[in-house]
């Protein structure tokens, strides 16, 4: 079958009641038939549910459709998608290992690498997402224990070439993580060109609608098993309500994916031509400094489109006030489509030389392209960018 026809087929067990959609097991603990199947539980002799805290079978059911997407052997869901970062992380590394990173990550990401993983005497050295591949295996230690990165990543949509590092791979074995949420599974599987690991934070597309936080790292069996361990005694779990909303949206992620891509090729065509905007970042735009790698390694653009407008802070402003549909938020990956000023919002807490090798300007802003008619989506848009340049040209 096709992973389509997988991503709805694929279910808990059913129960006596015979249902036809997986109920929800909102239960803390489940029972034992007896003291010996309790034992035989919790010596993983026996497999089987514990405690909530460890497995669900409404977390399992969303864990093993995003192993099936992914081409995994094994996953482990989280609360949240820096929950799945951390853990991905913090089960591996020791003192005394070193971490090569691609500069161009979420602001959370940033603040683990730096600001928690260096109280442990795990060290770090970040390389431009654009570097050679001289470049990056120059950063790689006889100490680096992982190489962690987001393609695309966030918001500045710079990728990484994955079949490069799978051959640096190969020569210094380190553990190849790979945060895959802007792309999806649908659009990359980082596993097939060589990755150990890819994580998502499944409160994006997964989800889908903005109602849930998820998280979910899957890869490797023998790595997951210590990733596990410590997600199951520090308990960043992903509760089953909320697994069982993300797996019912994993039943329509590709059709949902297949809109988003083309609303978000289609305005970021139309802005690239607006005398209004600067710049204008998409993947799958031929200008897009990478575009054959995208090509290369994605089945399509993504979601995400990110904008330059000249006139900085005050530009971005007036822009936002001028905006109709869209919604302002820190968020994406909604069917709504939603904006963002990178610089104060999600990478606040940078300095400003983090900021500038980033290429996060005052002007950016992120786009994160709903599923709304892309006609009504062009026009505000449009609109928008003529509207704030007039403004800012009033004022001065």
């Amino acid at each position: 079958m096709q992973k389509q026809t997988k991503a709805i087929r694929t279910q808990a067990p059913k129960s006596q009641n015979r249902e036809h959609s997986v109920p929800l097991y909102l239960t803390s603990s489940f029972a034992f038939e007896s003291a010996e199947q309790g034992e035989a539980l919790f010596n993983e002799s026996e497999p089987g549910n514990i405690y909530s805290r460890f497995s669900n079978p409404n977390v399992t059911e969303f864990v093993d459709k995003v192993c099936m997407l992914e081409n995994a052997e094994d996953g482990i869901a989280t609360g949240t998608g820096m929950a799945a970062v951390f853990a991905s992380m913090a089960g591996l590394l020791k003192s005394g290992d070193h971490l090569v990173a691609c500069r161009a990550l979420f602001g959370s990401a940033h603040q683990i690498i730096t600001q928690i993983l260096s109280k442990w005497g795990i060290t770090h050295t970040y390389v431009d997402a654009t570097a050679t591949e001289a470049e990056w295996d120059a950063a790689i230690q006889p100490n680096t224990k992982m190489v962690y990165l987001e393609t695309p990543s966030n918001p500045g949509l710079e990728l990484v070439d994955l079949t490069m590092l799978a051959r640096l791979k190969e020569k210094h074995g380190f553990i190849l993580n790979v945060d895959n949420c802007f792309a999806t599974p649908i659009l990359q599987t980082p596993l097939d060109l060589g990755a150990d690991l890819s994580i998502h934070s499944a409160t994006k597309f997964m989800d889908g609608q903005g109602r849930v936080l998820g998280g979910i790292v899957v890869g490797r069996a023998d790595l997951i098993a210590p990733i596990r361990f410590f997600a199951r005694h520090t308990g960043p779990s992903l509760s089953p309500f909320n697994a069982w909303v993300l797996s019912k949206s994993l039943e329509t992620l590709d059709l949902r994916m297949e809109r988003h891509c083309r609303n978000a090729l289609a305005l970021a065509e139309a802005l690239e031509n607006h005398p209004d905007v600067a710049r204008v970042l998409y993947p799958f735009l031929p200008s897009h400094p990478q575009y054959e790698l995208a090509r290369t390694q994605m089945s399509a653009g993504g979601a995400i489109i990110t904008i330059e407008l000249d006139g900085g802070f005050e530009r971005v402003s007036a822009f936002f006030d001028a905006l109709h549909i869209p919604t302002l938020s820190s968020n994406l990956g909604d069917s709504r489509t939603i904006v963002t000023n990178p610089n104060t919002t999600t990478h606040a807490k940078l300095k400003p030389d983090e900021k500038a090798a980033l290429g996060i300007t005052p002007g950016l802003i992120r786009i994160s392209v709903g599923l709304e008619a892309i006609e009504d989506l062009i026009q505000d848009f449009s609109q928008a960018a003529s509207v704030s340049a007039e403004v800012l040209q009033e004022r001065v």
